[in-house]
């Protein structure tokens, strides 16, 4: 099941946005503490989120050696192209998102942000790389998108602002963005995924510094090591290493399945929030968890088989 671009065998990709996912999702309950310790800003904690993610992952590709066997792969010119193309998506993906939560709520801000991704990257990638998803990858599609509605609305009362709608489709359509080129460039060979998604995080940082300076970079807080040691969770796990899985996972799986294997952000912090926060486990909360659970599973396992027949057809195909 390897991937003739990159190596990576597509069941190890999935294995790698299944963790992602998973990841990402404790940032929600990792960002609401450090709100409680401090008066830090949604702009500047995702300033300081890719600052120190990047200076994170370049240490690590440092160690293993990979910044100089990955910089020969491509051209300067593409690498280039990559990075600001990428990181531009994940700057209007965060920054839009966390302006759609502050203007309609954080219960709809994330029904439609990764409600749309999924709808726009198929589209995407039907469009511009070929990839069908088939009656069984909509219908996995169609049930993770409505266990999401089930696991995130089906608890409470809503605020619905049009703004805020707007936002969060722009935000879906930064990670729609960031994920079909991340999947088009993998496709095309020299991919380095540790490259990649340093030149992304320098990129994001940029563009995201002069906004967070106006929201204010150093906050105030009375608990300082505790704040630091947040703001190293959120640089480490749900950051570095998340999105490091995510660029070598997006890179050879099909972007529609990404697109829903990434719904378990939701998940894990809903598992996260009864477990840790003391939050009560409701009938919508299982239901929607175990329809996305089961519409990832089943995406997942149709994209290995796939992806397994295409390897033995070409295996078998006469040199």
């Amino acid at each position: 099941m390897s991937n003739n671009v990159s190596g990576l065998p597509v069941g190890r990709g999935l294995v790698y946005l299944v963790v992602a996912g998973a990841a990402w999702g404790t940032a929600g309950a990792a960002a609401s503490l450090v709100y409680r310790t401090s008066d830090m800003g949604p702009v500047a904690l995702s300033f300081w989120r890719c600052a120190a993610g990047l200076v994170v992952l370049y240490a690590a590709r440092l160690v293993s050696g990979r910044a100089s066997r990955g910089a020969a792969r491509a051209p300067l010119g593409r690498r280039v192209r990559r990075a600001v193309a990428t990181g531009t998506g994940l700057a209007v993906f965060q920054t839009a998102y966390f302006a759609a939560v502050s203007a309609t709520g954080l219960a709809v801000a994330t029904v439609v942000t990764l409600g749309a991704g999924p709808v726009l990257i198929a589209l995407g990638a039907r469009l511009a790389l070929g990839e069908r998803l088939g009656r069984g990858g909509l219908a996995a599609v169609v049930g993770a998108l409505i266990g999401l509605v089930v696991l995130v609305l089906g608890g409470g009362e809503t605020t619905v602002d049009p703004v805020g709608v707007l936002l969060a489709l722009v935000s879906a359509a930064g990670y729609s963005a960031m994920t079909l080129l991340t999947r088009w460039w993998g496709r095309d060979g020299g991919t380095d995924a540790s490259g990649a998604t340093v030149g992304a995080f320098a990129v994001t940082s940029l563009v995201l510094l002069p906004f967070a300076a106006a929201e204010g970079l150093v906050p105030h807080t009375d608990a300082p090591g505790t704040l630091l040691l947040l703001l190293a969770y959120v640089a480490s796990v749900p950051t570095a290493l998340a999105y490091g899985l995510y660029f070598a996972g997006a890179a050879v799986v099909r972007s529609a399945t990404v697109s829903v294997i990434m719904l378990l952000e939701p998940v894990s912090a809903a598992v996260l929030a009864v477990a840790l926060l003391g939050e009560r486990l409701t009938a919508a909360t299982l239901a929607g968890t175990l329809l996305m659970l089961g519409s990832v599973a089943g995406l997942a396992v149709g994209e290995a088989r796939g992806a397994r027949a295409r390897r033995t057809r070409t295996d078998t195909v006469p040199a």
